[in-house]
């Protein structure tokens, strides 16, 4: 065979390749459309796995940091409300304006780096677009949160806020069914029998119970969830940095709050009792500083990892939390009280996994699904 003819062979062999791409039928297109998109699907569901994973080093890096500036701030809000006789409101409001005062660096490097890629400068021009609607939702949740929690840990025990706080899930189900429309099923929703039965018994035999601590611990509970659900949204769907969202959540808490420190707060007492108390203007300092580090580790490791490993996170944390304060602060605590706690804790664990169950059946479900698509047109 000549040389012409071998390539006018393989003249030909391109033309019919190109003949026989043009003539696909359109259930070929369906079909390969459809093995893709179940290819797409399995890689997004390893990656997932993958990327919300809590035992990973920065992972554990983050959850390590988040327990101990957690402790601090709890162990010095404490202490200013119920020592030293601090503020509420005040002690609230400087905090968030530590925590805008130290993000104000981390947005001047983003503004920094943003000029040399323009990608990152649209991204914050849409974002600042969209900042007044952040700081109705954002900030009003911070705020609340942030001051429910105080008030909370005026008229109850630390013990008793962070066995409260333990009951978040249940939280957790009733905001995903209303805002999000999720249905949980049966299983799940009986796993939450125990934490709701460890929190009554918390409550019957605790030593210092107030009605006023306890709706102060379950509003800030309430509170928390839903910022944690829409913080978890600005960052996965909108993009944001973690460092953006410590900003943007700080700042406008912090302008929300102003009209509540105008009028509930006696600010000539404030500045009297500042230049009385030497220490007391050093830990309110401290306090922001604590609070700073405690969000914007947590906002990292939300980043990270998936919501529900993010509550079984916190769980732990409310636990380790629990005993030291009554390690620190000598709580008195009764044998009904700890029988309690641990159905609590118990009980949110056993609802972690049956919700990871659930989670992990309900992810796998479209997968398979998209398979068995697939072999029925390869057939």
């Amino acid at each position: 065979m000549s040389c012409d003819d071998s390539s006018g062979l393989r003249r030909m062999s391109s033309s019919d390749k190109k003949t026989m791409s043009d003539s696909a039928t359109p259930e070929d297109t369906i079909r390969k459309s459809h093995q893709m998109n179940g290819q797409s699907m399995e890689m997004k569901r390893q990656i997932s796995i993958a990327d919300n994973s809590l035992f990973s080093a920065k992972a554990i890096r983050c959850v390590v940091l988040w327990y101990i500036f957690s402790f601090t701030t709890l162990f010095l809000n404490k202490y200013i409300v119920s020592y030293e006789k601090g503020d509420t409101t005040m002690l609230g409001d400087t905090s968030l304006s530590s925590l805008s005062i130290t993000c104000i660096t981390n947005l001047v490097l983003f503004l920094s780096q943003s000029q040399s890629k323009p990608s990152n400068g649209h991204q914050f021009e849409i974002k600042l677009k969209n900042f007044t609607k952040n700081l109705l939702v954002v900030g009003s949740l911070r705020f609340s949160t942030i001051v429910l929690g105080l008030i909370a840990l005026w008229f109850v025990e630390v013990s008793f806020a962070e066995t409260v706080k333990s009951s978040a899930p249940v939280f957790t189900v009733l905001i995903a069914r209303v805002v999000l429309g999720e249905k949980t099923s049966l299983l799940v929703n009986l796993s939450l029998i125990p934490v709701m039965s460890g929190l009554v018994l918390c409550s019957a035999f605790e030593m210092r119970f107030t009605l006023i601590g306890l709706f102060a611990s379950l509003a800030t509970n309430l509170s928390e969830c839903f910022q944690n659900v829409f913080s978890k949204r600005l960052l996965n769907v909108e993009q944001y940095e973690p460092s953006h969202l410590q900003f943007y959540t700080s700042f406008s808490s912090m302008i929300v709050q102003i009209p509540c420190v105008l009028i509930l707060v006696d600010v000539s007492h404030f500045v009297h009792s500042i230049h009385t108390e030497k220490n007391l203007l050093l830990t309110y300092i401290l306090a922001g500083i604590s609070f700073h580090c405690q969000s914007y580790t947590e906002y990292i490791l939300l980043n990270l990892i998936s919501p529900v490993t993010h509550s079984v996170a916190n769980t732990a944390k409310r636990a380790f939390l629990i005993w030291l304060s009554v390690i620190i602060f000598g709580n008195p605590v009764t044998t009904q009280s700890w029988i309690g706690t641990a159905i609590v804790i118990s009980g949110v664990f056993i609802y972690n996994k049956t919700r990871q169950l659930s989670s992990t059946k309900s992810t796998s479900e479209p997968h398979y699904s998209s398979l068995l698509q697939t072999e029925t047109h390869n057939v």
